[in-house]
């Protein structure tokens, strides 16, 4: 039997790399790779002409040119979920730590060395009322985006005993069913703004969102508010923010990824980079990628793709031959495939086939075999982007 190929980009968590097991060959240095898992590092597909799907061990995707993969037949996994706990967690760390001056409260403390006995007693009890902060308990949290990490945010902001208002321009049903009925969904973004005395955005980085928070959505926040960025850095425009700081109409800005203009800024508060930089969250994520490549590899199934429609099909144990066709989202498609099979008189026993507006994506499968000249008879028709054999068994 063929194994598969794959290399790593990145560190990737053991956990995971384990459960390749025999069936492939795993190393960073894989020259011809049909599978690749990666964190951050950028991609640059055409270095691998034999690749047949990506997945990133995490849930942004900005590092990996995903319009360019589609048209090439290459599915694009990402994790989410996978680290949304470790990234929950930073966001209230964080937010504890602006409202209960630990920073300054901490470099006080150092300040204390050289002091003995009463004196550094009398000196703590003088000073402490410097650092009078405020609860989370009883402020209103907004979330902007209320995807895995987002609906976690809410939750956890329900737990803290906050009012907590959401707001997803496409919310996806199973992340509002996770939603504690606490929650209040708003029908307009502003309305989020206007009243939440802490923002969180949590939203993917795509066209529609890099610079949403302008001039124009920090004027719509409560004076004094404080805005949270643990979803992409692009996401803020940053100079925006700057200005509102300065002129007091933002109360401050947390976020988890620094720049050259926020670095040693008045009412910002940074963390660099460490949203998924857990031992637990690198080893989920890692697990959940290399799953979604087996499952793709092995069966052709596809589960959190972000280019290609979500299809799974389980053969049955009469299957011999599995074909995978991916085509642009036309009329015809089905038609077309059917046709070339019929004609060979190829026996088709299950057809799922699906489409997210710009793909389609279809699982054949068939009872004996089929010849690779049927195979590049189909992929040479206009639509079709790639076809796959898989076989099961003898063929």
């Amino acid at each position: 039997m063929d194994r598969f190929r794959i290399k790593t980009i990145d560190t990737i968590a053991g956990e995971g790399l384990e459960l390749f097991g025999d069936r492939y060959l795993v190393s960073a240095g894989e020259a011809s790779p049909q599978g690749i898992v990666l964190r951050s590092s950028p991609l640059e597909l055409e270095a691998y002409p034999d690749l047949l799907a990506v997945a990133r061990a995490g849930a942004g995707v900005n590092n990996i040119p995903v319009e360019r993969a589609s048209a090439k037949g290459i599915c694009i996994f990402n994790t989410p979920g996978a680290n949304a706990n470790a990234v929950v967690e930073l966001v209230f760390t964080m937010l504890g730590i602006w409202l209960r001056h630990v920073q300054e409260s901490v470099s006080f403390c150092c300040s204390l060395a050289g002091l003995r006995g009463d004196s550094l007693i009398r000196e703590v009890e003088k000073k402490k009322k410097m650092f009078k902060g405020e609860e989370m308990a009883g402020k209103t949290l907004g979330i902007i985006g209320l995807g895995k990490v987002g609906t976690r945010v809410a939750n956890t902001g329900v737990h803290h005993q906050m009012r907590v208002l959401g707001f997803d321009p496409y919310p996806v049903m199973d992340n509002i069913h996770d939603l504690s009925p606490e929650v209040e969904l708003t029908r307009s973004r502003a309305e989020v703004l206007n009243r939440a005395d802490f923002v969180s955005l949590h939203v993917p980085l795509n066209k529609g969102t890099t610079g949403m928070v302008s001039t124009d959505f920090l004027s719509k926040m409560k004076p004094g508010a404080l805005l949270l960025n643990y979803a992409r850095g692009p996401v803020v425009d940053e100079d925006a923010v700057l200005t509102a700081l300065a002129a007091g109409r933002l109360g401050g800005y947390i976020t988890d990824f620094p720049s050259e203009k926020l670095v040693a800024q008045e009412k910002i508060l940074l963390s660099p980079h460490l949203g998924a930089s857990t031992t637990e969250s690198e080893e989920n994520c890692a697990c959940m990628a290399v799953r979604e490549l087996q499952g793709y590899l092995e069966y052709g199934n596809i589960a959190h793709s972000v280019n290609f429609p979500n299809v799974e099909s389980t053969p049955t144990v009469h299957v011999r031959t599995r074909l995978i066709m991916i085509n642009r989202d036309e009329p015809g498609m089905i038609g077309l495939v059917t046709n070339v099979l019929g004609r060979h008189r190829i026996n088709i026993m299950s057809y799922a086939n699906k489409s997210n507006g710009t793909i389609g994506y279809n699982i054949i499968d068939c009872a004996g075999p089929v010849p690779l000249e049927v195979q590049k008879e189909i992929e040479e028709k206009d639509g079709v982007i790639r076809t796959r054999i898989i076989r099961f068994g003898q063929s």
